[in-house]
């Protein structure tokens, strides 16, 4: 018998939709995904929610009821309520009639086997949880191992970025760690890393990329500081020619990971 929440003071309640503060999620190794169409994404990834709540009013769709039976067989609490109290979990008006609570998904550096995929992406000091779902997305895309993030990023589970990654977030490697754990981790084993500059003029189509492949993307404002740079095998620039000098960083990771895979496919 699946149980039901009825009361927006219910301690369930209130315990989910702190999981959308960052100090939350971290004390509690626990965030939230909303939406039919994210949460058959994880299902299909192999992840499945430790909690799924429902809104009752709705007629459930077949794939919700499939995610809602495999919830039941792994062990996990289905939990029916309303669409306002979904609302509240999630601090949307307009709520999906599911929300999800699952283990986060961080892979410790040690733990990435960088031969499993020819691309990697890596982003230092990324702030916008936007361009970090959009740069998951990209890396599923194209077929990436996953994601390193480096230095002080957003938080990869952040409501928003899980939002914004429309389901990546759970086929690809998430890594945090620092630069100086990074780059030592890099330099122990194969692999490129290639950094996009303005401080170069080598066209980014004029490396020929090599697996593995680590895409180093830099922060929003500042890109990547000099010595990060200079630790690089390859700078190489995107071409601009209107009037702006850059391109956000979730276009350039897409621009750069599509040059790679297509090199790489080429060559077969």
């Amino acid at each position: 018998m699946r149980r039901e929440i009825t009361g927006f003071s219910n301690p369930l309640v209130k315990r989910v939709r702190s999981l959308r503060e960052k100090k939350h999620r971290k004390r509690e190794g626990l965030f939230l995904a909303e939406g039919l169409r994210i949460m058959t994404e994880a299902r299909e990834a192999g992840a499945l929610p430790e909690m799924l709540f429902y809104a009752a009013e709705a007629a459930p769709h077949p794939l919700a009821s499939a995610l809602m039976d495999a919830v039941d067989d792994a062990g996990g609490e289905v939990i029916a309520t309303s669409g306002d109290i979904l609302s509240k979990m999630s601090g949307k008006d307009n709520a999906q009639t599911l929300v999800g609570v699952y283990a986060d998904r961080l892979t410790p550096l040690t733990a990435v086997d960088r031969a499993s995929a020819d691309i990697w992406l890596v982003a230092q000091s990324l702030r916008d949880p936007g361009n970090l779902g959009t740069i998951l997305r990209t890396g599923d895309a194209v077929g990436a191992g996953g994601l390193i993030l480096v230095d002080d990023c957003v938080d990869p589970f952040s409501v928003e970025a899980v939002r914004a990654s429309m389901g990546a977030l759970f086929t690809q490697v998430i890594v945090q760690c620092r630069w100086e754990e990074f780059i030592g981790w890099l330099r122990s084993g194969p692999g490129a890393l290639v950094g996009t500059s303005l401080q170069t003029d080598q066209d980014y189509q004029q490396p020929i990329y090599t697996a593995p492949t680590f895409l180093l993307i830099g922060n929003e404002a500042r890109g990547l500081p000099d010595d990060y740079e200079a630790a690089c095998d390859t700078l190489v620039k995107i071409p601009m020619l209107g009037k702006a000098d850059s391109l956000n960083a979730a276009v350039a990771a897409a621009v750069m990971a599509y040059e790679v895979r297509n090199q790489m496919r080429r060559r077969g």
